[in-house]
């Protein structure tokens, strides 16, 4: 999916939710298991229920590795049921030497078909020059992220400021704003606008609303840009809305929420 489309799918939506398919067997309704795929069963009825509320789907591979063979079948199932007018995020976070991210580079952008892979910079350009080749496609770049640990590197000193500055600068030298996005967790909105001066116009995938405590509001007040800029993931807020069968249902409003409060920021951000 190209930038203009993506854009062209957040103004027509008034949305830039992405939704977090990260679907554990253990905490989906019990009624499912009588299926002969419970997880993409699951999957699919989240995505028809929340399909109009948000631009974008992200599967943590983490919850479909776990399950083997069996696990990647419902990953390829899924990502083949999410239309096309929805970008299709894979957070794999890969990133090895040169050969091998090649190879998963084929393994998320041609066998699986998604349109977008979540990446780990620790190991330099060559680690993720592989994903940043295909055309139409988006490589996410771990930043800033929202875990404790954050704070073990992303957030010491370095010659050039923070290191996960560091990162970025480099990083944005690497691609450009069609192919290359960034991590940036929700939960550290202090940092956003000093984010958006490194990285003015890359759009961001914004975990850590909702479950993880993240505020729509300060991040939209901060880090939306003239183009949107922002992907927001919302993964257990909306998923695990409901734990009965009408667990969709509650999915879809939950998702409706956070649409409409988005499709305010963007009615009131003068550069949007």
């Amino acid at each position: 999916m190209t930038r203009a489309i993506l854009i062209e799918q957040i103004r027509l939506k008034q949305s830039y939710l992405c939704v977090g398919l990260d679907t554990d067997p253990e905490k989906i309704p019990h009624s499912l298991h009588a299926f002969a795929d419970p997880v993409f069963e699951f999957n699919k009825r989240i995505i028809d229920a929340t399909l109009e509320h948000c631009i974008a789907y992200k599967l943590n591979t983490a919850f479909y590795e776990v399950s083997g063979a069996a696990g990647w079948e419902s990953m390829q199932k899924t990502v083949e049921y999410i239309p096309s007018t929805h970008l299709k995020i894979a957070d794999a976070k890969r990133g090895d030497i040169g050969n091998t991210s090649t190879l998963y580079a084929r393994a998320f952008f041609e066998t699986l078909s998604f349109d977008a892979v979540t990446v780990a910079p620790y190991m330099g350009e060559d680690s993720i020059r592989p994903f940043l080749e295909y055309t139409n496609k988006w490589t996410i770049l771990l930043g800033l992220t929202s875990n404790a640990g954050a704070a073990d590197f992303e957030l010491q000193s370095h010659r050039d400021g923070l290191l996960y500055e560091s990162v970025i600068r480099k990083a944005s030298q690497w691609g450009t704003t069609e192919n290359l996005m960034f991590v940036i967790g929700a939960t550290r909105p202090e940092w956003f606008e000093r984010i958006r001066a490194i990285a003015p116009d890359h759009f961001y995938l914004v975990p850590g609303v909702g479950a993880q405590g993240g505020s729509l509001k300060e991040i939209s007040e901060k880090a939306l840009n003239k183009d949107v800029g922002l992907l927001v993931n919302a993964s257990r807020a909306i998923v695990y809305a409901g734990t009965g069968d009408d667990f969709a249902d509650r999915a879809a409003a939950i998702a409706a929420g956070y649409a409409a409060e988005m499709a305010v920021y963007l009615k009131s951000n003068a550069s949007v």
